[in-house]
């Protein structure tokens, strides 16, 4: 009865993931029909060179990458929840977009002009926050997950404070540039951005499928896993940098965009079930899926203007977190 369940959701999640996506390219400020869509696809287009230009060289690329960040943001947050066994573990938690602040703030403001691009400063600055939670957690704290979290966090205020010391005496349009940014935003996105995230979030994936065992040992007990021959230490240290590294990757290239690690894994465990294998692809299709929408939202609710994406997921996600804190209550 569960793996039919399991088979029925999974089959209506990726309907409405082709579904919406097809949608998604209709959507703008140019109208396109889905006729006209389904045509430029298959080759068979009776358009003007503008349609398929907006179509293959804007649309599209931001629709995969939309994809790809909501299913690594969602496959984060579910590696860190089960191999933490915390329902609260999000790779943001780490200090990762605190980081990428930073490092985006002081290549634009601080460097020259054009020095580095302002992606490459934000991976850099999200992987320096990552270093710096494990220099704090170094030793035996890797043993107590609430430790490091709660370096994470110490770790974020602290960045967080350095780049708004830096922006407060930046040029204003530079500080405003990048504070859009750092709200999240899939504008900058394009086939470069797709060819960089697609394969990172593949490995990921597949990592986390290699390691299902393991990650389902962990959600007994830490004694339990030691007792099937699991290294527990080292499977959180490689889960942990796995993570990093992917939401470096998105951070850089999308800025801030969060509660989807947080969120989606909670919807996908109700629906899809708790072991690794169904929640890593219920997460991976329920994140797509949430971010198309979200993004949708943003650049066509406003006419000629664009919402950054953190607004909106931050807001649906704290109403999702007080809506569960009342149900709990009651």
């Amino acid at each position: 009865m569960l793996k039919r369940h399991y088979r029925l959701a999974m089959g209506l999640s990726i309907l409405l993931l082709l579904a919406s996506m097809l949608i998604s390219l209709t959507l703008g400020s140019v109208n396109i029909s889905l006729t006209d869509v389904f045509n430029v696809l298959v080759g068979h287009a009776t358009q003007s060179d503008l349609t398929e230009t907006i179509i293959f060289q804007i649309r599209l690329p931001r629709l995969l990458c939309a994809v790809l960040v909501g299913a690594g943001l969602a496959i984060s947050g579910a590696i860190l929840q089960n191999a933490s066994r915390n329902p609260l573990a999000d790779p943001y938690l780490f200090g990762l977009m605190a980081g990428a602040g930073l490092g985006a703030t002081l290549v634009s403001v601080v460097l020259p002009p054009h020095l580095i691009s302002m992606a490459l400063g934000a991976f850099v600055g999200a992987l320096f926050a990552v270093l710096l939670v494990f220099v704090v957690c170094a030793g035996q704290h890797w043993r107590k997950v609430e430790i490091t979290l709660l370096a994470g966090v110490a770790v974020s205020f602290m960045l967080s404070a350095i780049s708004s010391f830096v922006l407060y005496f930046a040029e204003p349009f530079a500080a405003n540039r990048i504070m859009f940014w750092l709200m999240g935003s899939l504008s900058r996105t394009d086939w470069l951005s797709v060819l960089l995230l697609a394969p990172i979030v593949l490995l990921v994936l597949l990592l986390a499928l290699a390691l299902r065992r393991q990650l389902d040992a962990l959600l007994l007990s830490d004694e339990s896993a030691r007792t099937l021959g699991v290294n527990t230490l080292r499977l959180r240290l490689v889960l942990l940098l796995a993570t990093a590294l992917l939401t470096a990757c998105i951070v850089s290239q999308c800025g801030g965009i969060a509660f989807v690690g947080l969120m989606v894994p909670h919807i996908v465990r109700h629906f899809f079930g708790v072991t690794s294998v169904r929640l890593l692809f219920g997460s991976a299709i329920i994140g797509a899926l949430f971010m198309i929408w979200v993004d949708n939202v943003a650049r066509t609710v406003l006419p000629q203007q664009e919402i950054p994406l953190g607004v909106i997921t931050s807001l649906v996600g704290s109403i999702f977190f007080l809506l569960i804190m009342r149900r709990q209550r009651l």
